[in-house]
């Protein structure tokens, strides 16, 4: 299973310099979870830079995968995984929902870079 990080989801959206980095995993949909967080923060920034209507089209994309709630065990291991990494809540959702289901994160937040189960790229 694959995880990729809001940053991932933007990167490949708008055709950055990594999205080639994280096609294999958004591609592979079958494997592919994507956490509510990611929802939130992909529609947040893509309205922010684009407008809604352009938003809500490009988080289509993010409907491909295996939308991944956050749960009761959800919260309670991000939590824990917050204190452990000092990460921020929404990193550690995300993380939390990877390691949950022994799914590969992938990312090029430098929050993650050289945490286990992780598959980062520098910006």
């Amino acid at each position: 299973m694959n995880v990729v990080d809001s940053s991932g989801w933007l990167e490949y959206l708008v055709n950055g310099p990594n999205a080639e980095f994280f096609a294999p995993a958004i591609r592979d949909t079958d494997r592919l979870l994507v956490p509510t967080v990611c929802l939130y923060e992909v529609f947040k920034h893509l309205t922010l830079r684009l407008g809604e209507e352009a938003a809500l089209e490009a988080v289509g994309v993010l409907y491909s995968g295996h939308i991944a709630d956050v749960t009761a065990e959800v919260a309670l291991h991000a939590a824990q995984l917050s204190i452990r990494y000092r990460l921020p809540m929404a990193d550690s959702l995300i993380l939390a929902i990877a390691r949950l289901n022994h799914a590969t994160l992938w990312t090029q937040d430098e929050h993650f870079q050289g945490l286990e189960g992780v598959r980062y790229t520098a910006k």
